[in-house]
């Protein structure tokens, strides 16, 4: 299947789990969660602009959790809804100086990592919205793994 209808570059889409739908995001600023129609083609049933150009995202099925991450900085939790036709803003978290890079949230802990192009990873509590700690790098930060089982990070810089 191909979807269509982003008018810049695509930076990060997720398929959810047990549905027919796809998350996407954009530089046009865009979120679209798309759903397989009838017809054999997806279409978005949601298309929400953001702020900034939306540069990452984290989505956790069994909570219907969002995280979007955007060239500002800025990481936007979201709930989604259950027939995938609304996203309500929960919290916004003012994680990073520049554009953020990747974004990781943990359901066993509820921590939402970040990294981004000021040279910091960041881990705030997705429960009270806290910061909780962070880390400085030589480099920009470009990507994050995190192990929930032993709770160790790796960051990409």
């Amino acid at each position: 299947h191909k979807l269509e209808g982003c008018t810049d570059e695509v930076n990060g889409a997720v398929v959810i789990p047990g549905e027919n739908a796809v998350i996407s995001i954009s530089n046009d600023r865009s979120v679209r969660i798309w759903l397989l129609r009838d017809s054999g083609q997806f279409w978005p049933s949601i298309c929400h602009y953001m702020s900034a150009a939306a540069t990452s995202l984290s989505y956790t099925h069994t909570t219907r959790k969002l995280f979007i991450g955007l060239e500002s900085g800025v990481v936007e939790e979201f709930t989604v809804a259950r027939d995938y036709n609304r996203m309500d803003s929960v919290r916004v978290y003012h994680a990073h100086q520049a554009r953020v890079t990747d974004t990781i949230y943990t359901s066993k802990t509820s921590w939402i990592l970040s990294s981004g192009r000021d040279k910091y990873f960041h881990f705030h509590c997705a429960n009270t919205g806290r910061r909780l700690g962070g880390y400085l790098c030589n480099a920009w930060c470009t990507s994050i793994a995190y192990d929930e089982e032993s709770r160790y990070g790796f960051v990409g810089d």
